[in-house]
């Protein structure tokens, strides 16, 4: 979270940018907090289509005696609860900042996608081992119900996961139940043609072979996910910020002679925080300055909420925040 500096200067002046710009009736700035758009609908379609398919694909996989359906039922289980958690972070969000909470509760949606993230790889290590399991001891399936209900599941999870598509790019929560979906509904296709094959061949090993397959490509596809949220909850700088053009931005600001204690972080898996010291020597407070840096910052580098303190840098009173190795 961002840092409380632990002194005060009497040249300290502060701007705040949220959003886009509106004007105010008397004349002013009124500034808002970009708010992503909700996918409450797609959240609320997303967990009935799956948690009904789930019911119906255990009773089936307990009918047809196919290890590849019950997993899958698990995994797609799963799915419900990170869709649940994913709309309860996208809701949270949306809260306005209170007193405890002054940036609100948008930190929730990267909790929300960490937590997806580490429960997708942990569902699909448990089914890793079944199939394991599974092909030491291979047991024979009904190839034609395991197609049947698979099918099924292709289009229920496809549907869902277009649903997410549109928010994918510019959300992780959202992208986190793309992908919970999408990797549904590639596992339900591998279901579906490992039905076929034992439809064809009798050979009851290959489900559970399909089913490791699967597996792997949804570590794989996963990984990814795991890091770019891990990294936002270690507020790191966001992988769609370049930090050293930023800097470099700041450093070339008119009457700019130093840049330090610049911090870049996610305050939500779709908004980026802002907070430096910029030591402008020969300058007093500029309001006008200070309103386009923000603006700027927001519109080159999507940077939605920045906070720039000006200094003078005279030796009076030097920055004890100067150095590069102090937070």
């Amino acid at each position: 979270m961002p840092h409380h500096h632990p002194h005060a200067h009497n040249h300290e002046h502060h701007s705040h940018d949220h959003g886009h710009d509106k004007r105010h009736p008397r004349g002013g700035v009124h500034h808002h907090v970009h708010v992503p758009a909700s996918f409450g609908r797609a959240f609320l379609i997303g967990i009935a289509l799956n948690t009904a398919y789930v019911v119906a694909e255990s009773i089936f996989g307990v009918m047809a005696h196919s290890l590849a359906l019950l997993s899958d039922a698990g995994h797609n289980f799963g799915d419900v609860l990170s869709l649940a958690v994913a709309w309860m972070a996208s809701w949270l969000g949306r809260r306005a900042p209170s007193g405890r909470y002054t940036y609100g509760l948008r930190g929730s949606s990267i909790l929300a996608a960490l937590s997806n993230a580490a429960l997708l790889l942990v569902v699909t290590g448990g089914i890793g081992w079944a199939a394991i399991v599974r092909l030491l001891h291979p047991e024979p399936s009904a190839g034609g119900l395991i197609m049947a209900v698979a099918a099924v599941g292709i289009l229920v999870n496809a549907l869902t996961a277009w649903m997410f598509a549109s928010g994918a790019k510019d959300d992780v929560n959202i992208r986190a139940a793309f992908m919970h979906m999408a990797s549904d509904a590639i596992v339900a296709l591998g279901v579906f043609a490992a039905g076929g094959a034992i439809l064809l061949t009798g050979l009851a090993w290959l489900d559970p072979v399909v089913s490791l397959a699967i597996s792997g490509v949804i570590v794989w596809a996963t990984w990814s996910l795991m890091r770019e949220s891990l990294d936002l909850a270690l507020q790191a700088v966001p992988s769609g910020v370049d930090r050293d053009m930023v800097q470099t931005y700041l450093r070339d600001l008119p009457g700019v002679s130093e840049v330090h204690d610049l911090h870049i972080w996610g305050m939500s898996t779709t908004e980026t925080a802002l907070t430096a010291h910029l030591v402008r020597p020969e300058k007093t407070t500029d309001d006008h300055f200070l309103h386009q840096v923000c603006r700027d910052l927001r519109e080159r580098f999507k940077i939605h909420h920045a906070t720039l303190q000006l200094e003078q840098g005279g030796n009076s009173h030097p920055c004890s925040l100067a150095a590069d190795d102090v937070v």
